[in-house]
């Protein structure tokens, strides 16, 4: 082994001053801290101390550059030793949650418990939600530390391009920005070869990377399966409540850039401006309305016929992913996330009014009124705020998860299916909505954000996931007694206080909502 694939632990003298002598700004926590030297650099790591497991945190490293609009570009930092103690910004984005914010945001983090060569451990990279408009790996719910220490494993988390920086569609005005409709999908294969490349260093095995992510994560990873440039970068996958079954067509994606340029009175045959404008004016044009869909124009995906040159899933698993064995998931109750027991929506809810409220929420063409008197005739003990959450979920949240495992499961390749019925602990009337997953794979249980509650109930159903997602990362095999999904059986695995695998599971939901076309939203 040379030299530069060594690591050390270095005591005050000798890490303090290779840092200072870097010129870092960042802040050095107590040392000795952790250094890995990799083809990309040196980087100084920070171990957490007592309680996890010996684990070494890598913080805010910068794996890219990009000019904005275009494709990134690597970064190499060799012959220094950089500071990797505090995370880098988060992608420009209406939420101001996550602080700081700046389109110069290609930056990962990396947990692991033996960062040195001979570890080999499986490598789970997750891809932060908030659709591809907003969200952070910096949420506190995305925090590496208790996975990286129960389950063996080096955990990275990304950031990349969101909203108009990652995913304008500008090509069909302007041949300069050939890339800009999935900037922020080339963002995520650069940070995947950054860790094909580097992550041995940290202990990692480059030939054993799970991508796995929430909601516009899912997304996210379902678009990478069908991307040439991604082919080979990681080799299982696993998405939670996230699926894209169709991208963007160019011509909508045309539109809505067109809404969005006069939103910012630019021009589409002088696009100019839009390089010099300040990035906050950038994130104040998103309001603009999208003329395919209404509401906030929507960014994603863009079967732009270069980067992505079909559709993930259709007419059927793109033949690059079908080597990729998959994890699909989603919560009991996906709608109490977006649409809270306290809102207007539901207040005053009668069986009188619930078809008129409830249609909108459908996002697919059937007959409201029908729908509801399914439900009532399935489930007369129901009220009609549960069939409020149960329809909504159903049509809107679940037949993108339910096209991809059957379309796997036609081309006879591995789809493992989950369903969290798991509820809030904190408030139980939204059931087990989207995102209550996060915090129990990661084990972040009392973090911010998260409503399991650090009861019995909550760690061992965050025991049971951790187990299934790590036993997937190592061998591509959630563990015994969970069937691939097929369509005689469509076996899924119940994750609950008693976690069990059933036969296709609310069966007569997914029926009624087969009867209609699901449309993507924003294709």
């Amino acid at each position: 082994m040379s030299a530069a694939d060594d690591w050390t632990r270095r005591g005050v003298i000798g890490g303090g001053a290779a840092l200072l002598a870097a010129g870092t700004a960042r802040a050095i926590p107590p040392l000795p801290s952790v250094i890995v030297r990799c083809a990309a650099g040196a980087f100084a790591g920070a171990p957490l101390g007592p309680g996890v497991n010996g684990v070494t945190a890598f913080k805010g490293i910068r794996y890219g550059r990009a000019e904005r609009f275009r494709a990134p570009v690597p970064e190499h930092r060799a012959g220094e030793v950089v500071s990797a103690f505090a995370f880098g910004p988060v992608s420009p984005q209406s939420s101001r949650q996550y602080q700081p914010q700046s389109e110069d945001c290609l930056f990962l983090n990396i947990w692991s418990a033996h960062a040195n060569r001979p570890a080999r451990k499986p490598v789970m990279v997750y891809i932060h939600g908030g659709a591809y408009a907003n969200g952070s790996s910096t949420d506190p719910l995305n925090d590496g530390r208790h996975l990286a220490a129960r389950g063996d494993v080096v955990v990275v988390t990304v950031n990349h391009r969101l909203n108009a920086f990652g995913y304008l569609y500008l090509a069909r005005f302007d041949p300069r920005f050939p890339d800009s409709g999935n900037a922020g999908q080339l963002d995520l294969v650069l940070a995947l070869k950054w860790v094909r490349d580097n992550i041995a260093a940290c202990g990692g095995d480059p030939a054993r990377v799970t991508v796995f992510g929430q909601s516009g994560g899912g997304a996210k990873i379902a678009t990478m399966m069908a991307m040439p440039a991604a082919k080979g970068l990681f080799h299982r996958a696993a998405t939670m409540s996230g699926q894209q079954v169709t991208a963007s067509g160019p011509l909508n994606a045309t539109a809505r850039a067109r809404a969005y340029l006069a939103r910012l009175k630019v021009g589409e045959r002088d696009l100019s401006p839009l390089l010099t404008m300040p990035q906050e004016r950038l994130v104040e044009a998103l309001n603009a309305v999208d003329p395919i869909l209404g509401g906030g124009v929507y960014f994603g995906p863009v079967l732009d016929m270069r980067s992505l040159d079909r559709h993930p899933f259709w007419p059927d698993a793109h033949p690059q992913s079908l080597r990729v064995p998959m994890i699909l998931g989603n919560t009991r109750q996906e709608t109490g996330a977006f649409i809270a027991p306290d809102l207007p929506k539901l207040k005053g809810l009668t069986w009188d009014n619930l078809a008129e409220r409830m249609a909108p929420e459908l996002r697919v063409d059937i007959l409201p009124e029908w729908v509801v008197a399914q439900y009532r005739a399935r489930e007369p003990g129901w009220s009609s705020t549960q069939v409020f959450y149960a329809a909504t979920t159903a049509g809107r949240s679940w037949p993108g998860q339910v096209i991809e495992a059957e379309a796997r499961a036609r081309a006879g390749t591995p789809a493992y299916v989950y369903q969290l019925d798991f509820a809030s602990r904190t408030d139980p009337r939204r059931g087990a909505f989207h995102t209550m997953d996060i915090p129990l794979v990661f084990g972040t249980l009392g973090a911010p954000g998260s409503q399991t509650g650090t009861a019995a109930d909550a760690q061992a159903v965050s025991q049971a996931m951790q187990d299934r997602f790590v036993a997937f990362a190592e061998t591509g095999v959630p563990g015994r007694g969970w069937p691939q999904y097929d369509l005689a059986t469509r076996a899924t695995m119940i994750f609950d206080t008693r976690s069990r695998v059933e036969r296709d599971p609310r069966g007569w939901e997914r029926e009624i909502f087969a009867r209609v076309p699901y449309i993507q939203p924003g294709t």
